[in-house]
């Protein structure tokens, strides 16, 4: 670390922006610039990105952010990136991109369903996680499958974060939050594992796996071709980096054993820290990021993604509104709940119970207006947060209070939707980065600015505002909640019989 270098640079690459943002060590944010990526979907369920587009657009933000904050290059201590957790991303020996899946991806929903029968157990003996679409080891196995052309170009097999890590410092490293959240450690100890590559098919690609280090310990140095590319100094020490959850829940503070964060993103993400794993399987993953430090987290593709496409598709169409989120808050506004409003099911990207699910407004009348459909999609977004939170406390994890976090909180309605739906008292984190703040908490605990995360988080993170539930629409959202639950059962058999004509299509 130079002398003076006192600012921390926190980047977030999430499955279609990627963020750099600029800290000082008591989590101020100086600067911060954000860039949209493109994703195409080549074949239905497919979801892809370019990993060259992803690294220049890193570039562009962080020497924009650089320039805008008006500091020099050596005084950032250090970096810190996380990205989206699961998905693929390869690279071949020179280090040329071969291809980016990301984590919205279901190509291997039948693989996974099929590896769940045949050796579902044995892997979450070791892993502590069933075999899912998204899922880094499914979707590589996928590819040795059905691509074996892309197969035998790979030579590492990385995650969204670790891409820019590499681009940055020439490491080929991932972090330990991030691969054990994509089931290809052995937990609860974090390390590689050959028996779990091959149950999942894969017994021949352990030379493809990255070196493993700690999320807070140092991948690299920032190279001088990086440096050209960035603004960043030559030789800025770079964190191996977190699995963007973990991230997200220190940036807003959640950092201590018992704490519950919820990020309203682009997935539904329920998570819990403890010092040992959980391991019911009803539980969707367990995610190690220090010694006696795990995530315990329930979670899927079915959060503010639903209001992402309702915006995107219908409201931006021919770009009829300045500001369309503003726009759909007005609507919303406007709105007097009542019992027979419209049901929202928040499926657009299948479901943790079933790739199979889809997304569907129910008991839609003609007096209904858009502030109700808008209304019913936070609602049934909440909704699905609950039924992850109902999953933790089975496993008997008992949530007192939640930290929310994610692009979600911005909504006027939404928290105290959440903190009404789920019958919680619910903090909201002041930073909108949290998850970049996360990824600068790890950094300042490489440069020595603090001795641990749990340290870093108190002094760094802090609350916007608290909430707590109104008695008389926490009776309404549970009314409506059953409700929920028996529109979605109701349609199960439906979905079910579409996945069987489109498996016996090839499909």
């Amino acid at each position: 670390m130079a002398d003076g270098a006192r600012y921390l640079l926190g980047l977030d690459a999430g499955n279609t922006v990627i963020k750099a943002v600029l800290f000082d060590a008591e989590g101020r944010q100086l600067a911060a610039r954000a860039l949209d990526g493109s994703s195409v979907s080549p074949a239905p369920g497919r979801v892809e990105r370019d990993i060259d587009e992803l690294w220049a657009n890193a570039g562009e933000v962080i020497r924009a952010c650089i320039t805008d904050a008006g500091i020099a290059p050596e005084e950032i201590a250090a970096v810190g990136c996380a990205g989206h957790g699961n998905g693929l991303y390869l690279v071949d020996d020179a280090g040329a991109s071969v291809i980016g899946i990301q984590s919205l991806d279901t190509r291997a929903s039948e693989m996974a369903r099929t590896l769940a029968d045949q050796a579902g157990d044995a892997l979450f003996d070791l892993c502590l996680q069933k075999p899912w679409p998204s899922q880094t080891p499914m979707l590589l196995a996928w590819l040795k499958r059905h691509a074996p052309e892309v197969y035998s170009r790979a030579a590492t097999v990385m995650l969204c974060k670790d891409v820019i890590t590499f681009r940055l410092t020439g490491a080929r490293t991932s972090d330990v939050s991030d691969m054990s959240g994509c089931g290809l450690v052995r937990m609860p100890d974090g390390v590689y594992d050959d028996r779990l590559l091959s149950l999942y098919g894969l017994e021949d690609a352990a030379g493809m796996l990255p070196r493993l280090v700690g999320p807070t310990e140092v991948a690299g140095h920032v190279t001088r071709d990086a440096a050209l590319a960035t603004g960043l100094a030559p030789g800025t020490p770079v964190i191996a980096g977190f699995f963007d959850v973990i991230a997200s829940a220190l940036g807003s503070g959640v950092a201590t054993p018992g704490e519950a964060s919820l990020i309203v993103g682009t997935w539904s993400i329920n998570q819990v820290v403890s010092t040992a794993p959980i391991t019911s399987q009803e539980v969707f993953m367990v995610a190690r990021y220090g010694d006696d430090r795990f995530m315990n987290i329930e979670s899927s593709a079915t959060s503010a993604a639903n209001l992402e496409w309702y915006i995107r598709e219908l409201v931006e169409r021919g770009a009829h509104h300045d500001d369309p989120f503003g726009q759909c808050a007005a609507q919303i506004a406007r709105i007097t709940p009542a019992r027979d409003d419209p049901i929202y099911l928040p499926f657009l990207y299948g479901s943790r119970l079933g790739s199979e699910f889809r997304a569907g407004l129910y008991g839609l009348g003609g007096w209904h207006g858009e502030g109700h459909v808008l209304r019913a999609i936070l609602e049934g977004v909440m909704f699905e947060h609950r039924r992850h939170v109902e999953v933790l406390h089975s496993a008997g994890v008992k949530l007192r209070s939640a930290t929310l976090s994610g692009g979600g909180t911005r909504s006027p309605v939404w928290p105290q939707m959440f903190a009404d739906g789920l019958g919680l008292p619910v903090r909201v984190a002041d930073s909108q980065e949290t998850g970049a703040l996360g990824a600068a908490m790890g950094a300042s605990v490489a440069a020595g600015f603090y001795d641990d995360l749990e340290t870093a988080a108190a002094a760094m993170a802090r609350t916007k505002t608290r909430l707590t539930p109104d008695p008389a629409m926490q009776a309404h959202f549970d009314a409506r909640y059953r409700r929920f639950l028996a529109v979605r059962d109701a349609m199960r058999p439906l979905w079910a019989e579409d996945a069987r004509t489109q498996a016996a299509q090839g499909g």
